[in-house]
């Protein structure tokens, strides 16, 4: 009896103790440190720095111009990045990413009011430096994990990326409200400063990461779109995801600060919608299936849709919190299912997953051109956020994402 209820708890003990095969490396462990601290600084920078450069200018055009210079600039960095990652070490990539982001928000702090002068220069800068950071990131994620541990190190990263992510917003906003005049954002980018340089500093404790494979083969994109039409519809539906994404990434905070009046209500909501993104993130990996993916998406669109046409009504604070609400929720069924496919897609191009970089650097391209696009629209159209044009544009970048339907449905029934 006692021989079988030690059979027993040793067959249990087995259960829970995880496979070394599972197990996460020291690298993988340091990464997602790294990425933690990177996110948190980000999350509270990234969400203000649009918002401080609105309050400076009171100009939307000036707030598009700087992010189609930000996005016009990455593509580039991106290549240029991923050409060092396989020449040289993907680690210096990675490095000289987070050290240029650090000393950016480092010159925004000593520029404070000077930035709206040289919005132009600090773009350019912006760009260069998260080129090379999400370069070096998306490279690294695959070489610190394996086939056999990359979701579950997928999985912990996201849960300290998001972490990260919703306190950063709050106690941004916090901070700001209580400080006087724009005093409070410079506390912010010199945080954010703080936060970027101990996550360089970290990253020295992971080795110089040298690629076998020396060859860059960027040149040889063209002919292989050519070759592979199925990938050409992928990056396609990139650019189509890149026309929304573009007034996304910082009209929301704008007409969020317009109509509530101020920065900790903006970072309150934010963290509120971060959270709905979060849920329905974890809906997305418990529920959804490879058969379901055609139907959620149009949800997922449509829901888009339906928060945008609010827009049409009137832009007021119930408008703009429904249409945050249904974006939150819906749209990471969108990326999640377009990155899911463009990953398997990775592996099967030729060369045997020997074009990772340059796949990665040609997304990068056909997503910031889509951007580029949206925005320039939406400053041609709309002058400010009392235009009626700004909630038309919106409304249709969110009626192209149609598009991507057939796109999705091709690729599953292959």
């Amino acid at each position: 009896m006692l021989g079988s209820l030690g059979s027993r708890f040793q067959l249990n003990k087995g259960r829970t103790l995880l496979p070394p095969e599972r197990k996460l490396s020291r690298n993988a462990v340091i990464s997602i440190i790294i990425h933690g601290f990177f996110q948190f600084g980000a999350s509270m920078s990234g969400l203000f720095l649009n918002l401080y450069l609105w309050r400076l200018t009171q100009d939307l055009a000036i707030n598009g111009l700087y992010n189609i210079l930000l996005f016009a600039t990455t593509p580039f960095v991106f290549a240029f990045g991923g050409w060092i990652a396989k020449r040289r070490d993907k680690m210096l990539t990675y490095r000289i990413g987070i050290a240029l982001n650090a000393m950016f928000y480092l010159l925004v702090v000593i520029a404070q009011e000077q930035v709206a002068h040289y919005y132009i220069a600090f773009a350019l800068l912006n760009g260069i430096a998260s080129g090379f950071y999400w370069t070096g990131y998306l490279v690294m994620q695959y070489d610190v994990s394996t086939e056999a541990n990359r979701l579950r190190y997928l999985g912990v990263n996201m849960i300290v990326f998001n972490t990260a992510g919703l306190a950063g917003p709050a106690l941004a906003g916090f901070i700001i409200q209580r400080s006087e005049g724009l005093q409070g954002y410079m506390f912010i980018f010199m945080l954010a400063f703080v936060m970027f340089l101990v996550a360089a500093l970290i990253s020295f404790r992971i080795p110089i990461m040298k690629s076998h494979h020396k060859a860059y083969y960027l040149k040889f994109t063209l002919l292989i779109m050519q070759k592979h039409p199925r990938w050409l519809k992928a990056l396609i539906s990139f650019f189509l995801m890149g026309l929304f994404q573009g007034v996304m990434l910082f009209l929301p905070n704008i007409l969020l600060f317009q109509t509530v009046g101020r920065e900790d209500w903006v970072g309150y909501l934010g963290v509120f919608f971060s959270a709905l993104t979060v849920a329905t993130g974890y809906a997305i990996t418990k529920r959804s299936g490879k058969e379901n993916v055609s139907k959620y998406l149009l949800y997922s669109v449509t829901g888009v849709l339906l928060g945008a046409a609010m827009l049409l009504i009137d832009v007021k604070l119930w408008s703009v919190v429904i249409f945050m609400i249904l974006f939150s929720i819906c749209n990471p069924l969108t990326v999640n299912t377009l990155n899911s496919f463009y990953f398997r897609m990775m592996s099967l191009l030729p060369l045997k997953g020997q074009l990772r970089v340059e796949s990665v650097v040609i997304r990068e391209l056909f997503l910031n051109t889509g951007r580029i696009i949206s925005i320039a629209a939406m400053i041609t159209l709309a002058k400010d956020t009392e235009s009626a044009w700004l909630a038309f544009v919106l409304f249709g970048a969110a009626l192209l994402q149609y598009l991507l339907l057939p796109f999705v449905r091709e690729k599953q029934s292959s």
